[in-house]
């Protein structure tokens, strides 16, 4: 259809720099079509290379540009014409006169049609017609081109058209490159999202997706944006020309900025990050989208569902996390919220203390937010303030911190471990406290899944590790996708390719992630779950799930698991209802102005009177008749008479209890003859009555904090019948104790196991009312004792029980001593959820001390320990207790109390806290078991036998004094004779049973040469001889964790790991104790033959063996088994001054790795074993005691005696002196 000689339309044109001169040569060229056939279009993408979507469409105007063509200077000029149309009659054509004046005008001529229009074809052949008669002449060129509308409702060609309007390949005139802003070069966390890789990734998916990518090719570009907000800004405004749309800005401070400019330049900025409210005005900001929903209604629908309405924000020191946490709490306030402190950090410890002190100060606190990048992806600050929250005792649970960026992005959880989590037990127990909001991903393709499926299917590099990409790679990938799904609504409405249309059709439409599995048509809305620990394990479990379309917040079947101390108290739910104005119960306009008016006198009244208060109360502490610290010059330290009064050093330690009356016999080896003083006694003298002292570990007690001091004026103010009474706290020579009154009684589980006093049930019913008592005037005055348990509960001289150590818990914490976890045996009485928490023991509650009742109950009743009808350790009780199922309690028989007693003790022991009965309705109920009769009737025969009983007593103690001494003898040989274990097991007339052993390591010795010594010498000599050599060997096995089995004659033997079990260390104890003794051997001398050497032969072997008692005359505990008979066999066959080993036990010595110097000293043949390998144990490294020199055995020397020539100098002696005798 063209006749033109000329196609240069078809050849790029080069451009080149303005120049002065003018060109040689004007073109002019025309360009003619029907309406809507795209000829702005056509030569705007001509002239500016560039596809540009939205433009004001200038019919008739005129567009010139200087191009070189040829290396030729020429001005091009290209005429826009109005459309042209058809005649009725279809031949005819109707064209303006501005048509026919660019026609006569141009030197060539570009005639446009749609190839999905055919009536717009149909005017080519008349319009080629009208400009060959205005230019008859043929020497103009023409050129035809079928142009494509980029409007997805005008795409579709018929099938009878495509032969006629679709006869070239189509190519598309736009390109579409997202812009991907933020501060990826200000921070490695943000550089580790990849955003390169994230954009190239999308870009790849959107092109090849023939749904996104009709007649668009979209490209990318990484827009780095400044790490200060002030001139991030100013960057962003040199963005214009580089970008069709933006996917950003990451800094939420200049959000609104980005968006105005957006605006203005008429391009779309979608963004995950904005927080303000105010960019949800779409005349405002009409090229502004949204990829995800605002992380502030995220947290308000958590808010809500859990009643938390006060909340404060930390943010790191960056700016992008500071403008974050300022928008984020004025969106949180705009919504009623109230938000207490906004403040920052630095990634050190002064400025973490600093602001969490604030923090603490905060009254009502419920929430913190922590607006800085989650440690779960290698937050370095987060991991510090909650390591320092920890250590401030923050993360008690009455707080709950919750990471901000997780709100961005899809935190893999699904049964994945966290490794910042794994290896800091600190920071576990600190992560109990914080709860983790992410969006939710599918169970069967988190965030490393896809990444790895992305890479075996080479769209993704190799060598990038999905674990060190940061799960916002999926954030930036999905939003460059939701870009592209806005655009291709755009193309599908008809609209034009404009900023505002893209991000007012993206809208309307839902959210694809990165690690969902969906086509191209199915998308996931962005919901998010609630992540929580329990403390132990570092995983994250589903707790919640946050619905965004229904703004539901639905239980997934787990609970939160919060520290011992939450959850946090929950808020008015004014806070949340729409239309009230939530006050708190304080005018806030009211306190302003009394604030305000008053402010100076109440700061000066408020600061002289606690001066002055806390001045008093120094003084009131150390002086007066109510002080409370007491020195050496207070107290007199004194032995008490009675055998139950006496006092065992071992409560000085850090233990729960006052022990049982055996355990203070056994235990405390001093007479009561010795002088009482400070560090042998517990009992003293104070104002003239007797004082027990409950001492604290050794630990920070230079200075009193006021806090402790608090502590004690409360503990001094308590006042009750049935609750031991606080005199002072003990603080001298470096002993620290809380001082209450001795009762005579001893501690409650003293009683019980004292067979000699007998209770029927009104007297344990007595003893139960008074605790009730107790208890319910500490809970009246809001004090957990934490603590209690029968051993802190004593009774004094008239059977009235008391409580003790209430407020030790306190104290301790007030000091800061360090946490130690108690055994668990005192843990019985623990409550589950107690047990739970990361500290047992440490801090009590009201339901907690309802349970230590229930127990205590329990041991009154059955008269015995707690749990003493089950057979288990007290560590398998603990544990069962702690992780039920099955529940673990007592099993109380109906024929040892009344049927309601037992109930009332089920009720107390409920696995859930809050169904627990309160002491004053366990009081009621009480009163109704014993059915109103008064529980002390003893008081009176008490008061009558108190004074014949005093006599008794005075004659009493004076016999108890002799037996008691007596009986001290009597352990102390019992325990020599037989191990600790198994002595006390006979003294309390239980069956030692034989026992099993896995490993055991033994020691045999036997002097060289005995019998010619003992021929040599006078029995009395070998008898010196002997007991000489053994107290040598004595002394040294008692610096070795070792038991003396037995001697028979010149045989000594040793074993270790056995009665009690040492792991494989038996094996070091006894090689150690082999040395000391071989170096001890080494300079011994015999009295009567100081010049014969005594040489000894030791064997040593490891293995099993069984011990036990054998015999009712002279009991003695034996060892049995192959692994004695081999230990024997060693020792027969070792050379003097060696040590013979086995090789059971030289391989243990080298597996403990603790530089044991062995020799192999060849196969040897053990009677009865065959032949097997053995070694010489020669030293060890830092042993530097020296070794005798083994001597050298000549041919046909033995082993086992002694040379004639070592011995005939002492024979000649004595053959001498016995002749000089007879002489005589």
């Amino acid at each position: 259809m063209s006749s033109g000689s000329s196609n240069f339309l078809l050849v790029p044109i080069p451009e080149y720099p303005v120049l002065d001169c003018v060109p040689n040569k004007n073109v002019k060229i025309v360009v003619l079509g029907a309406s809507n056939v795209g000829k702005t279009a056509l030569i705007v993408r001509f002239l500016t290379k560039r596809f540009i979507g939205d433009y004001e469409a200038n019919t008739g105007a005129l567009y010139s540009r200087k191009i070189n063509l040829d290396g030729e200077q020429v001005s091009l000029q290209v005429q826009d014409t109005p459309c042209v149309s058809l005649q009725d009659d279809a031949e005819g054509l109707y064209c303006q006169e501005q048509i026919n004046r660019s026609i006569y005008w141009a030197d060539g001529y570009v005639l446009v049609f749609s190839i999905t229009d055919l009536n717009s074809y149909r005017t080519i052949q008349p319009l080629y017609q009208h400009v060959r008669r205005i230019h008859p002449s043929g020497n103009i060129p023409v050129i035809i081109v079928g142009n494509k509308s980029d409007l997805l409702r005008a795409r579709q060609v018929p099938d009878h058209e495509v032969s006629l309007l679709c006869l070239f390949p189509a190519t598309s005139a736009a390109t579409v490159r997202v812009g991907v802003v933020g501060p990826w070069s200000c921070d490695p966390l943000f550089s580790k999202a990849q955003p390169g890789v994230a954009a190239r990734l999308a870009v790849d998916h959107i092109n090849r997706d023939p749904y996104l990518s009709q007649g668009i090719t979209f490209d990318y570009v990484i827009l780095e944006e400044d790490c200060e907000t002030s001139q991030a800004f100013a960057r962003f405004l040199g963005f214009y020309t580089r970008a069709s749309g933006f996917i950003g800005p990451v800094n939420p401070g200049y959000c609104e900025a980005a968006s105005l400019l957006g605006k203005s330049w008429n391009k779309a900025v979608f963004s995950w990050s904005c927080i303000g409210h105010e960019m949800n005005d779409v005349r405002s900001h009409p090229t502004f989208a949204r990829t995800m929903p605002l992380p502030s209604i995220v947290l308000l629908r958590f808010m809500h569902h859990f009643r938390w309405a006060h909340v404060g924000i930390i943010t790191s020191a960056e700016d992008v996390w500071m403008e974050a946490g300022i928008k984020l709490a004025n969106a949180l306030r705009s919504h009623g919220m109230p938000v207490s402190i906004v403040a920052s950090v630095q990634n050190e410890h002064t400025s973490v203390r600093k602001t969490l002190a604030k923090v603490k100060k905060v009254a009502d606190l419920r929430l913190v937010i922590l607006v800085m990048h989650s440690l779960l992806i290698g937050g370095e600050t987060q991991k510090l303030l909650l390591e320092t929250a920890y250590d401030m005792r923050m993360t008690d649970g009455s707080l709950v911190f919750l990471s901000y960026d997780t709100l961005f992005y899809s935190l893999p959880y699904h049964h994945i471990p966290q490794p910042a989590l794994r290896y800091n037990t600190k920071l576990l127990r600190a992560y109990d406290a914080v709860l983790t909001i992410t969006m939710e991903s599918p169970q069967e393709q988190s965030f490393y899944q896809a990444f790895e499926k992305a890479q075996e299917q080479g769209e993704l590099p190799r060598h990038i590790k999905p674990q060190q990409v940061s799960p916002l790679f999926g954030t930036i990938y999905s939003s460059i996708v939701f870009m592209a799904q806005a655009v291709q609504s755009v193309r599908a409405s008809g609209q034009w390719m404009s900023g505002g249309n893209i991000a007012q059709n993206a809208r309307n439409l839902l959210f694809r992630g990165f690690s969902l599995q969906a086509n191209s048509s199915d998308f996931g809305t962005p919901d998010y779950v609630v992540l929580d620990t329990d403390g132990f394990s570092w995983e994250l479990q589903p707790t919640y799930h946050i619905e965004m379309q229904t703004d539901m917040v639905r239980f997934l079947g787990r609970h939160i698991h919060f520290p011992p101390g939450g959850p946090p108290k929950t808020d008015s739910s004014c806070w949340f209802t729409h239309g009230i104005i939530c006050r708190g119960g304080v005018n806030l306009l009211d306190m302003v102005l009394i604030f305000l008016s008053g402010f100076l006198f109440i700061f000066f009244s408020i600061g002289c009177s606690y001066c002055i208060r806390r001045k008093i109360s120094k003084i009131q502490m150390v002086r007066g008749p109510n002080k409370i610290l007491l020195t050496l010059n207070d107290v007199t330290f004194i032995n008490p008479s009675l055998s139950n009064k006496k006092l065992s050093l071992d409560d000085s330690k850090a233990s729960d209890s006052r022990m049982s009356i055996s355990e203070r016999s056994l235990k405390s080896p001093l007479s009561i003859q010795s002088p009482a003083t400070y560090e042998n006694s517990n009992v003293a003298i104070y104002e003239g009555d007797w004082a027990w002292l409950k001492r604290l570990p050794y630990g920070n007690f230079r200075t009193i904090t006021p806090h402790t001091s608090d502590v004690f004026e409360l503990m001094k103010d308590m006042r009750h019948e049935n609750v031991n009474p606080f005199l002072g706290f003990f603080h001298d020579c470096g002993v620290f104790a809380i001082v209450t009154e001795y009762c005579s009684r001893s501690s409650l589980e003293d009683l019980l196991l004292n067979d000699d006093v007998k209770l029927d049930w009104m007297f344990k019913s007595s003893l139960i009312l008074d605790l009730i008592k107790g208890m319910k005037y500490l809970h009246h005055r809001n004090v957990c004792h934490g603590r209690l348990k029968s051993r802190n509960c004593v009774v004094d001289g008239r059977f009235v029980l008391k409580i003790t150590d209430y407020g030790y818990n306190e104290v301790l914490e007030a000091q800061r001593f360090p946490y130690v976890e108690p055994p668990a045996e005192a843990l019985l009485w623990t409550a589950p959820e107690i047990l739970r928490g990361p500290y047992p023991g440490l801090h009590g509650s009201h339901p907690g001390d309802v349970y230590s009742f229930s127990i205590i109950m329990q041991e009154v009743v059955m008269r015995g320990p707690p749990f003493c009808m089950l057979e288990h350790s007290f560590d398998e009780i603990v544990q069962k207790v702690r992780k039920p199922p099955p529940m673990c309690r007592p099993i109380v028989s109906p024929d040892h109390a009344p049927m309601e007693c037992i109930q009332l003790m089920k009720q107390c022991w409920n696995e859930q806290p809050e169904k627990r009965p309160t002491f004053d309705e366990i009081f009621d109920q009480f009163k109704n078991v014993n059915k109103g009769k008064k529980t002390n009737i003893i008081d009176s025969m008490l008061r009558m036998l108190e004074q014949y009983s005093s006599n008794l007593e005075e004659l009493i103690r004076e016999r108890t004094e002799e037996l008691e001494i007596e009986k001290q003898k009597t352990e102390k040989l019992l325990t020599q004779m037989l191990p600790p274990s198994v002595a006390e097991a006979l003294k309390l007339g239980a069956t030692v049973e034989p026992e099993y052993f896995d490993s055991v390591s033994l020691y045999f010795s036997d002097i060289v040469g005995f019998t010619t010594i003992s021929a040599n010498s006078e029995p009395i000599e070998v008898v010196d001889l002997l007991n000489d050599l053994y107290t040598t060997f004595d002394a040294v096995i008692g610096n070795h964790d070792v038991y003396k089995v037995e001697t028979i004659g010149d045989a000594y033997m040793v074993a270790s790991g056995v009665p009690m079990p040492n792991g494989n260390r038996h094996a070091a104890e006894i090689a150690n104790m082999s040395l000391d003794i071989l170096s001890a051997v080494g300079t011994f001398k015999m009295r009567h033959m100081p010049d014969v050497p005594v040489r000894i032969r030791i064997g040593l072997h490891t293995g099993p063996c069984v011990a036990g008692v054998v015999g009712l005359t002279m009991p003695r505990y034996c060892l049995f088994g192959d692994t004695v008979t081999t230990a024997s066999r060693m020792e027969s066959t070792g050379l003097p001054y060696r040590i013979h080993v086995h090789s059971s036990t030289v391989k243990i010595l080298m597996d403990l790795k603790l530089g044991y110097k062995v020799e192999l000293r060849a196969r040897t043949e053990l009677k009865g074993k065959g032949i097997e390998e053995t070694y010489w144990l020669t030293g060890r490294d830092g042993f530097t005691k020296p070794l005798p020199v083994p001597p050298v055995l000549k041919s046909g020397q033995m082993a086992h005696g002694l040379q004639m020539e070592e011995i005939a100098a002492y024979k000649k002696r004595k053959a001498e002196a016995q002749l000089a005798k007879k002489k005589n």
